[in-house]
């Protein structure tokens, strides 16, 4: 799936939940009361990781058998996927396409991968005894992507709910510092191009999903040089990416709270900063440092949006 820019919902077609950007709890008030919350919830929270859209299985799978790949064969089809900008983790030999009812394009090419057979055999030694030989061979096969077969459908992904747009959320996006990309299967900040990008909103779980990663990712984009300029220099170290990860959590709870999506998205929020724990028990002010710079990229997006939004929070 190719990446476009993002285009904001029509307003029109959008719905305003919750109490918006106009939220009358007061800024620190509502930062310290999602911060607590938040750290009550990391106690009982997963540590499983986010996964709040439809992304493809990260390891190549055989659709025949459903099995994935395993070894070298893993990292040849990675690559393959990367260049040819494959989407689709699945992959197929040319008989089993066919068995199928599926057709490799012509002209395509297949992905060389390779497997050791066993060999056995029995031999006589000197003393007239039989000795057994084992060994293998390196064999090799080709197998293609379903994005180059003809005639298949991949698995049915889960069905999901109709997305319905929220107004006030999809007026923060339209003032994103970056550009927003929507397609593919990750999602990510990429600070030398400066982009955002994220998979297609109706891949997601919930519009209420979708929104907690979009603004996860904003966040890290207020870190830019441009922008906040935000670096975690000596006192963090090795821990600088992590902190920066804590940023863009709470920043997102900040915002979600705001806009009257906290009650869902903070089992969410908390799950994923669980997986950070490291750092906030290596320095236990490393969370209020989090909020504070969470705060600052809140307050920065807040002053990207036209001046009839700004007026209203």
């Amino acid at each position: 799936m190719n990446a476009t820019e993002h285009n904001p919902a029509p307003e029109a077609e959008a719905t305003s939940r919750g109490p918006n950007l106009g939220n009358p709890q007061g800024g620190r008030d509502l930062h310290q009361q999602i911060t607590d919350r938040i750290l009550e919830a990391m106690e009982q929270a997963r540590s499983t990781g986010r996964r709040l859209w439809d992304s493809q299985p990260s390891l190549p799978l055989n659709l025949a058998t459903g099995k994935p790949y395993t070894g070298i064969n893993t990292l040849i089809l990675w690559a393959a996927g990367l260049k040819h900008a494959y989407a689709s983790p699945y992959w197929l030999t040319y008989p089993q396409a066919c068995t199928m009812g599926g057709q490799v394009r012509k002209g395509e090419h297949g992905e060389l991968c390779v497997f050791y057979k066993p060999w056995e055999t029995e031999e006589a030694t000197d003393s007239g005894e039989t000795e057994t030989r084992k060994g293998a061979v390196l064999k090799s096969f080709r197998v293609f992507n379903l994005d180059q077969i003809d005639g298949m459908e991949p698995p049915a992904r889960e069905e999901r709910p109709v997305f319905v747009a929220i107004a006030d959320a999809e007026r923060i996006l339209a003032a994103s510092p970056a550009p927003i990309h929507l397609g593919g299967t990750q999602a990510f900040y990429h600070p030398s191009s400066d982009t955002i990008h994220l998979p297609e909103r109706e891949r997601f779980a919930s519009a209420e999903a979708f929104y907690s990663v979009a603004l996860h990712e904003l966040t890290h984009s207020t870190g830019h040089s441009s922008r906040l300029d935000r670096t975690f220099g000596k006192r963090f170290g090795d821990d600088a990416y992590a902190m920066e990860e804590l940023v863009a959590e709470m920043g997102s709870a900040f915002l979600n709270a705001e806009l009257g999506l906290i009650n869902a998205t903070l089992e969410d929020h908390a799950d994923y900063l669980a997986s950070w724990l490291k750092v906030l028990r290596s320095d236990r002010k490393a969370i209020l440092i989090a909020a504070a710079q969470a705060a600052k990229a809140q307050a920065f997006l807040k002053s990207l949006l036209p001046s009839g939004s700004q007026d209203a929070a």
